[in-house]
């Protein structure tokens, strides 16, 4: 009696001939892996012998029951495929008109001419050797009747009449059908059969699509993680706890169950999940929110209880879940009202396993979202995720440590000052930082240089912050004397105000989307924003337009940036800090409008008319205040606009000493050009007097 054993785990698939001869041998009954007493012996997917060393292991694919199946499967599909093309795979196929000339000529046996459905064949006698030959002339249903009607004529009705007999055109349509359902059936009822075990076509579906990460696949230690350091110092304990457990509970302390990573995109949330990993000898089994959800009804909470349930195995170990308002925000958002949406059913399969009836001890949950306002109360109360660990943009002295992290494998030259790239780059993430340079490095690179040099940073930084330079861009005078004038407008208005940021550098070579920009450099970091500054920046924002106006007798759309900007700063002061007199202490921003399908708005329709008074007094009271800063220092915005068209790029430095009415002395672009293109016996001679450097501010392009 032949018994059926479990699937193979061995990744090698036999080929046909191997499934043939295995299924043969079982039909003969020939079973090799029966052991002694007739039960079936271990079978193994990496392995060469059993236990005892005696007996092989039957490869895959000749397991009794699969074998006899695929056999029988083949054979009905061979007989199928031969009855369909056997009829038009023999004789040779001819014309109507070349049957007519070998029936005159006598070429044809007159007593085997046959009409069937789709064909006339009949016996050719006189070939090459005498013998004789099938012919057939082939017609469609359309055709039949003038087909018969010629064949009758030519050989004055010595013919005969077949059909396909109705069982067998039965067969031909339906068979091949039978055989697909047959081999769905047979794959699906197998694959259902093995997902028990975790195997099967349609039981990977309910499996975990999580990775386990050791210290050796991440790479990464605290020693990589830099610019957070009290997020760095709450997860170092749950590291501590697992490497000494005892240490924790002799006081009766218990560890958190969960621990929630919030902090903005770029900021090293699973930088810092990777160095958990990287220090705790733990398993650590990393997957997304999103792996959870899938078109099939189920399937997440399916995959969240055989995550836990291989966790709870390998416990002490950690499961981070990145991006988790993928499954866990509020439930009954949106247009669901009950609980049977698929994420409410995942979300509510991941509350019951961090603190359901069966205790997970063990096991700790990391998750990470930038979106922690969107998330269930169910899922972050204590219990479950006990712990939110901020993590924050870092301040200058983290940037400058994330900055001497990410150069360790670059090389730098000697005039590179991490420290002012450091203070150049307020609100900048560590994945930013990393691409500044990471950039800076390819720069170097595609200049054939031996090192990076500080230059490289700086354009690595305007590259991430506000996109590639055109260099190679070229623009019509008058456009080009605009857009010298609005940034001139901005880098004055820029110096002029006490309360705005200091000016970094200006240039009117294209950037990204802008025809130029004013870079501003804070002097230290901005917790807050006050109403000095907010009026300050309002009014520098103003200053493109007003002295573009002002000096082409025309307005363009290239202030439109600008105006959105003031826009939303005034309509921010009023509606959400509470700094308009008017409408006093009051938040009238209302809920996070991007969960909603219409925005929020808690106030009358006068109050919102309000708003907008208030809003258009706050961007009129900074355009007239910067109109009349402009109009005053006028021809301080003509110098520092000629030196642009002259120079294309200024530093800080530069602006002010034009302020004061100095001249800069540096040679202009089109210096530097002619003296790139003049002939080598023309140049200057060498002692004959120092060379005017090129500044590094400057940045040569086809204006």
């Amino acid at each position: 009696m032949l018994m059926r054993e479990q699937t193979l785990t061995n990744s090698r698939r036999p080929t046909l001939a191997q499934r043939i001869a295995g299924s043969w041998r079982l039909l003969m009954g020939e079973n090799n892996n029966l052991n002694k007493n007739g039960a079936p012996g271990p079978s193994g997917g990496g392995g060469g012998n059993s236990r005892d060393g005696k007996r092989p292991p039957i490869p895959a694919g000749m397991q009794p029951g699969r074998g006899i199946f695929g056999l029988i499967s083949i054979l009905i599909l061979g007989v199928l495929l031969f009855a369909m093309f056997s009829s038009q795979g023999r004789g040779q196929e001819i014309t109507l008109q070349e049957f007519r000339e070998r029936w005159d000529n006598g070429q044809i046996d007159k007593n085997s001419v046959v009409i069937r459905d789709t064909t006339v064949t009949a016996n050719a006698t006189g070939g090459k050797e005498g013998g004789r030959t099938s012919v057939y002339v082939s017609f469609n249903e359309a055709s039949k009747d003038v087909v018969t009607r010629e064949i009758s004529k030519v050989t004055g009705g010595s013919f005969h009449s077949r059909s396909i007999a109705g069982w067998v055109q039965f067969l031909l349509f339906v068979g091949p059908l039978v055989v697909v359902v047959f081999l769905f059936w047979f794959f699906i009822a197998r694959g259902l059969r093995n997902a028990g075990g975790g195997g099967g076509m349609l039981g990977n579906f309910g499996k975990s699509r999580h990775r386990t990460l050791s210290k050796e696949m991440t790479g990464v230690t605290f020693a990589d993680v830099a610019g957070i350091e009290e997020a760095k110092e709450e997860v170092t304990e749950i590291v501590e706890f697992l490497k000494n457990p005892k240490k924790f509970t002799k006081l009766g302390g218990r560890i958190p169950r969960g621990v929630l990573l919030v902090g903005d995109p770029g900021v090293g949330k699973t930088l810092l999940a990777k160095a958990i990993s990287g220090e705790a000898d733990v398993p650590f089994f990393s997957i997304s929110g999103s792996d959870f959800v899938e078109m099939f009804v189920g399937v997440g909470a399916s995959r969240v209880r055989d995550l836990f349930k291989q966790a709870k195995e390998s416990a002490p170990c950690i499961i981070f879940l990145d991006e988790i308002d993928a499954v866990g925000r509020k439930r009954g958002g949106g247009f669901t009202t009950g609980g049977h949406d698929e994420r409410d059913q995942t979300l509510n399969a991941i509350l019951v396993e961090m603190d359901g009836f069966q205790p997970a001890d063990g096991v700790i949950v990391i998750a990470a979202t930038n979106r922690a306002d969107v998330l269930d109360p169910a899922l972050i109360r204590p219990g479950r995720f006990d712990r939110q660990v901020h993590v924050p943009l870092p301040d200058v002295k983290g940037r400058l440590e994330i900055l001497t992290v990410h150069a360790r494998k670059v090389k730098l030259g000697p005039d590179v000052e991490l420290e002012r790239i450091a203070r150049g780059t307020p609100m900048f993430s560590g994945a930013d930082l990393a691409a500044i340079i990471n950039e800076a490095a390819i720069a170097a690179t595609m200049q054939n240089k031996d090192f990076v040099e500080h230059v490289d940073l700086e354009e690595a930084r305007d590259k991430v912050k506000f996109g590639r330079a055109k260099k190679s861009r070229v623009r019509e005078k008058d456009e080009n004397r605009l857009v010298a004038y609005h940034e001139a407008g901005h880098a004055v208005l820029q110096a002029l105000l006490k309360d705005a940021d200091p000016l970094h550098k200006v240039t009117i070579i294209p950037r990204g989307g802008m025809g130029g920009a004013t870079f501003s450099l804070p002097e230290k970091d901005r917790m807050g924003f006050s109403i000095k500054w907010l009026n300050a920046t309002m009014r520098v924002m103003c200053g493109g337009r007003i002295a573009e106006q002002k000096a082409m007798n025309d307005a363009t759309s290239g202030a439109a940036m600008d105006i959105a900007q003031a826009t939303n700063l005034a309509r921010a002061m009023i509606t959400e800090w509470g700094m308009s007199d008017r409408l006093g202490f009051v938040r009238y921003a209302g809920a996070d409008s991007r969960e909603l399908v219409m925005p929020d708005k808690d106030y009358s329709e006068q109050t919102a008319e309000m708003i907008d008074q208030e809003t258009k007094r706050l961007v009129d009271e900074a355009y007239a205040d910067a109109l009349r800063l402009l109009e005053e220092h006028w021809a301080k915005v003509v110098a520092v606009a000629e030196a642009l068209l002259k120079y294309e790029t200024l530093s800080g430095d530069d602006v002010h000493r034009l302020m004061r009415g100095e001249a800069l002395g540096k040679p202009s672009i089109a210096d530097m050009l002619a003296s790139v293109s003049k002939p080598k016996d023309t140049m200057k001679p060498a002692g004959s007097g120092p060379t005017p450097e090129i500044p590094p501010g400057a940045l040569p392009a086809g204006a």
